[in-house]
């Protein structure tokens, strides 16, 4: 889907559509409605805290904002960037519309969060039926149809990329965004994929990819030319392997449709460093709220945890877990409450804390 969060927040509010708007601010940065029945807007410039940007429109990216920045930064590329509030609850809603609306036209499909799913389109009609040189355009009308019916069903965009495996669909549906059609074969990876920067692969994350630069490894072109050996001896046999295919756009794994969840989590990173005894009531408030949230999403997938977990980082930037296991798994936000509270005992809280989480892990069917 393209800029989620921020296009979910468009269907609500159209007149900040073609406006750089980021996603990511609290309760407080909620717009208000006017006697007008116009709305003001809360901007990053009058931002104070220590938010992150859950997503931003593509004009707001044209500034360089992007989501998991911090609000402050982005506060100072993109000052009169209009900033509202996660509305997690309507965006789990347009998520399971734009996944029913695939499941009509392609039912093979591999959820992979919120806003992104694989689809395996070989058992597809339009797909299968299509031979010789009608098989790119017989894939092209079905990614259409999935396409049409996601705006029909949501009215919003999505982008797709159709290639042979699912490490090339993920690369190809990033090339054409926002609404994007990009399809992709074998023939076409030394002149679509090889030109990218090696971060564009799924897998090759900063820390990988500074050691290839350093290596004078910059784009799959230059990955592509390294071979298996060298690779294994500066990356290990397992990673450098991968990298090798990668570069080669092999990737033989299956569209997996259904896979458990281990655990399932609720955490918030406060605006300032709250303090055990004298910010109490907003740190119980909170608390129990993260509590509810992981209950309401246990219950409404049909889990329930036996391992009850909190998650605690202090003002140095120190990140303790403790964990609870409990006789029986539970799903009810009191139990899982209070599971938490015994965790909390078992913590020295005489640092501040920037930010709180609640976890259910051991997860049983229910």
């Amino acid at each position: 889907m393209d800029a989620f969060y921020a296009s979910v927040e468009l269907l609500r509010y159209p007149d900040l559509q073609g406006r750089a708007v980021v996603i990511g601010g609290g309760r407080r940065h909620q717009p208000e409605l006017l006697a007008d029945g116009t709305r003001r807007y809360a901007t990053l410039r009058n931002y104070a805290g220590r938010g992150v940007i859950t997503t931003a429109t593509y004009a707001a990216r044209d500034h360089g904002v992007h989501s998991g920045m911090g609000l402050m930064k982005a506060a100072q590329l993109a000052p009169d960037a209009v900033l509202l509030p996660v509305d997690f609850e309507a965006y789990r809603h347009y998520s399971r519309l734009f996944k029913a609306a695939v499941a009509e036209v392609a039912p093979v499909i591999e959820d992979r969060g919120i806003d992104e799913i694989y689809i395996d389109l070989s058992d597809v009609s339009g797909v299968q039926d299509a031979v010789g040189h009608d098989a790119l355009g017989g894939v092209r009308a079905v990614a259409q149809d999935i396409r049409n019916n996601v705006r029909r069903h949501t009215g919003l965009s999505c982008s797709i990329g159709v290639t042979p495996n699912k490490l090339l669909s993920k690369i190809a549906s990033e090339l054409d965004k926002p609404d994007g059609l990009t399809l992709l074969t074998e023939a076409d990876l030394a002149t679509r994929v090889w030109p990218l920067v090696v971060r564009r692969i799924n897998g090759i994350g900063p820390k990988a990819a500074s050691k290839l630069n350093k290596l004078g490894v910059l784009t799959v072109g230059d990955l592509a030319q390294r071979d298996r050996p060298w690779l294994a001896e500066h990356f290990g046999r397992a990673y450098g392997a991968w990298l090798f295919d990668a570069a080669h756009g092999i990737d033989d794994r299956p569209v997996v449709t259904h896979s458990e969840p281990v655990s399932m989590s609720r955490e918030t990173t406060f605006d300032r460093d709250l303090h055990a005894v004298r910010d109490r009531a907003e740190l119980t408030r909170v608390f129990t709220q993260l509590a509810e949230q992981v209950a309401t999403d246990l219950q409404r997938k049909g889990y329930a945890g036996r391992t009850i977990g909190i998650k605690l980082r202090f003002e140095d930037f120190k990140t303790v877990t403790r964990d609870l296991t409990l006789a029986q798994p539970v799903a009810d936000a009191t139990a899982i409450r209070q599971a938490a509270g015994l965790c909390l005992k078992r913590v020295d809280l005489k640092r501040r804390l920037r930010l709180l989480g609640v976890r259910a892990g051991s997860l049983v069917k229910v």
